[in-house]
């Protein structure tokens, strides 16, 4: 069934009737480059399995638009080469064949679609029922999907645009820092630099503006080794978000997977987004600092069978979309977005990969964190499988398995949590660790049982198949949920500004006001929060794993409770840079870049191999020993005991990591001493055997010190030291 009319746009027919000529199948995309006879020109080349023809439609400047059948069809892949066709010419698709929902075919051809492999994208995609394969709004709305729209979407949808390739990395040095030693810091490309005052006006928000000396020293000062940016794949707002004046702040809408996010290039759209995200790559490698790019593979931005042809979908919808063997006309969709992804099939494959191979070969980036990973390796019949062919692919990948790759490891889909699943060489977003953390300082823990593993490693979730600590990415909070000030501040979320009527966002946030819903509570509260905020700082930098601070939280940045803020384009979620000048918040800032320093200067803090809580040899002490508040070790019936306190000893004579010589590496030794309970609490330090003779204890982080630093002076073991209620203390332990 078909509906509508064909819009009167401004089409140019093919001049003289001439055909582009035939090209070559590889690369896919767009590729300039001299033709045969030394002019230079565009070969085109997309694959498009089950189409009947393909046109390429170019755009001049005024917006007119010339249709070019290709005629050449080689593999599954239609291609040509188009002389004179320059870079920064903007262009797209329209794909003939079947329409037969019920089977999974949609092509429309005319739904003006996206080259998937462009590698800059131009315009905006506004929200229209014309951008639908679709006839929305249908009197017979269980069919409607199933009715072609036959109106042209070309008004309302962005255009590829041809990229020079031109960029010579031979000047760029990556850090590769070490897994062990890395410290992750997750940012918004955009909110990082719209309010800094350091960054002039015009670069505030792009690329160029977090390549400015100004944005590149707060992390540098900091001591963070990489930044994780949200998502720069090109992407839009859907049509629920366009409808309510917003927009989709973070990104997690894909619709171009190897183009940056025109929207954040002060330099155009037009080409110069590339250009300006290298640079900004760049700028951060010179400065000692690694680019881990967020990416959503699990889904794009078509979402359900009436949402917008955009690219994949009028392409070869079967072709890269999960289709139910019971209802082709749908999408399985394992994401809570609409549709996903099958990476089953040998495309998209080679479409994750060859955009990942692109990200890093050509834009110099240093690895990735996968949103929903777990929807990645969904295998035939939706079930979860480590070894799926998109894992071993990026495994066996000279190039992928050199660079650092986290995974989201849960999807919406039935049997989508898999925390410590994911094979060698993923690391994994550990949210036991944010909860176990969240829940010990708010007091909900009945022990420390959980608290022990999630300081020590998680050896209960990575110690498998050879993953090490470093295996676990641990964070307290991230992009999405409250903010760490807002995590102290707010018992409730408070999203009345999403326009969703606060359904939106997670009801289990593991946070506490503290006696007071938000920031009107009086100094005694104020004081407390910061109190925790630094117990929260401190833990997730004194554990072992890697940590990732989000960022703001190291000065206090709040969203008023929001805890959902995915299209809070505004004050809400950008940066507010004005809060260090406030000197509780530079101060808080300050902690938290000593503890950086602390934990960079000293290995036994960030140790590559899980803890045997033995001794490296006979006659000497085991690497890790936990105490209770007597000083004593702790036994099976202390773990199970009720408790809000807990002592963990690191000896830094008894690592199993060795220099790159075979020598033992040394270190000092540490006593690291939590009490979560309201009211101070006496610990005794420990005495032998755990401690050799003439030990002195030496404080070097107190929570409870607005400075963080607590008081000066020597402790012997055995000693008693009294522990601010809830507060955290780090001793330094030397001969």
């Amino acid at each position: 069934m078909a509906s509508g009319q064909e819009s009167a746009t401004a089409v140019r027919a093919q001049p003289g009737g001439a055909v582009p000529w035939p090209g070559s199948r590889r690369p896919l995309g767009a590729r300039f480059h001299p033709g045969p006879d030394g002019r230079p020109g565009t070969n085109f080349a997309l694959w498009a399995a089950g189409a009947e023809a393909v046109d390429l439609c170019l755009f001049d400047d005024d917006g007119h638009e010339t249709r070019l059948r290709l005629a050449e069809q080689d593999a599954q892949t239609w291609h040509g080469f188009v002389p004179g066709v320059l870079p920064g010419t903007r262009y797209g698709y329209r794909v003939h064949g079947r329409w037969d929902p019920w089977t999974g075919a949609r092509w429309n051809p005319a739904k003006l679609l996206l080259d998937p492999y462009a590698r800059a994208v131009d315009g905006a995609y506004t929200s229209h029922d014309a951008t639908c394969a679709a006839v929305r709004g249908w009197p017979e709305a269980d069919v409607a999907d199933t009715v072609r729209d036959n109106r042209d979407s070309a008004p309302y949808v962005p255009r590829s645009v041809v990229v020079r390739d031109d960029d010579d990395w031979s000047d760029d040095h990556r850090p590769k820092t070490p897994w062990a030693e890395t410290v992750l810091y997750e940012l918004h490309v955009r909110g990082f630099t719209l309010r800094h005052p350091g960054v002039p006006p015009a670069l505030r928000g792009t690329y160029a503006g977090l390549a400015h000396p100004a944005a590149v020293a707060h992390l540098t000062g900091l001591g963070v080794t990489a930044v994780e940016l949200l998502p720069v794949h090109h992407h839009v707002s859907e049509d629920h978000l366009q409808a309510r004046g917003l927009v989709n702040y973070w990104g997690y809408n894909t619709v171009g997977y190897f183009a940056p996010h025109a929207g954040y290039s002060s330099s155009g759209s037009r080409g110069g987004q590339v250009g300006e995200f290298k640079r900004m790559v760049r700028a951060l490698h010179a400065a000692g600092i690694e680019v881990i790019l967020d990416v959503v593979y699990n889904h794009t931005a078509e979402g359900s069978e009436l949402g917008p042809s955009l690219f994949l979908r009028g392409i070869d919808n079967a072709g890269h979309y999960r289709l139910p063997p019971n209802r082709p006309r749908g999408y399985a969709d394992y994401t809570g977005c609409g549709n996903t992804l099958d990476t089953r099939r040998p495309q998209v494959i080679r479409l994750i990969t060859d955009s990942l191979r692109y990200w890093v070969h050509e834009m110099g980036v240093d690895g990735f964190r996968f949103d929903l990973a777990t929807a990645l390796a969904r295998g035939d019949g939706g079930d979860v499988t480590m070894d799926h062919p998109l894992l071993a692919a990026i495994a066996q990948d000279p190039l992928l398995n050199r660079v650092k790759l986290i995974a989201e490891p849960w999807d919406v889909g039935p049997g989508g949590y898999r925390v410590g699943g994911f094979p060698p060489p993923w690391a994994e977003w550990n949210d036991r660790y944010r909860d176990t953390v969240r829940d010990f300082w708010r007091g909900a823990r009945p022990d420390v049982r959980e608290l022990g593993y999630r300081l020590s490693g998680s050896s209960d979730l990575f110690q498998h198949a050879g993953r090490r600590p470093y295996a676990s990415v641990n964070h307290v909070t991230a992009h999405d949920g409250f903010t760490l000030r807002d995590l102290v501040s707010y018992d409730r979320k408070h999203n009345e500004a999403n326009g969703e009527a606060n359904r939106d966002g997670t009801d289990d946030n593991r946070s506490w006001n503290h006696g007071a819903e938000g920031e009107s509570a009086g100094p005694a509260v104020a004081a407390l929060r910061r109190r925790q905020l630094r117990n929260l700082l401190a833990t997730l930098l004194l554990s072992a794993g890697v940590p990732m601070l989000t960022a703001g939280d190291e000065f206090g940045r709040t969203q008023g409770g929001n805890n959902n803020a995915y299209c809070q384009d505004n004050e809400v979620s950008w940066l507010d840079w004005s809060l260090l000048d406030d000197p509780a918040w530079r101060d808080l800032r300050a902690f938290t870049a000593a503890l950086v320093r602390l934990r960079r200067r000293h290995p036994v803090l960030r140790q590559r191999a899980f803890f045997s809580g033995r001794a490296p040899a006979p006659g000497g002490r085991p690497d890790l020993v936990w105490f209770t508040p007597l000083g004593r070790d702790m036994t099976e019936t202390d773990w199970f005991t009720p408790s809000a306190s807990l002592g963990m000893l690191l000896s830094g004579t008894a690592m199993s990591e060795r220099d790159a010589y075979g020598r033992p590496v040394v270190d000092d030794s540490f006593l690291l001493l939590l009490n979560a309970g309201a009211r101070p609490l006496p610990f005794v330090l420990p005495g032998a055997p755990w401690t050799a003779d003439g030990t002195r204890f030496e404080a070097v982080v107190d929570t409870s010190a607005e400075d963080g630093a607590g008081p000066t002076g020597l402790h012997l073991p055995s000693d008693t030291v009294l522990l601010t209620g809830r507060s955290l203390r780090l001793f330094r332990a030397t001969p």
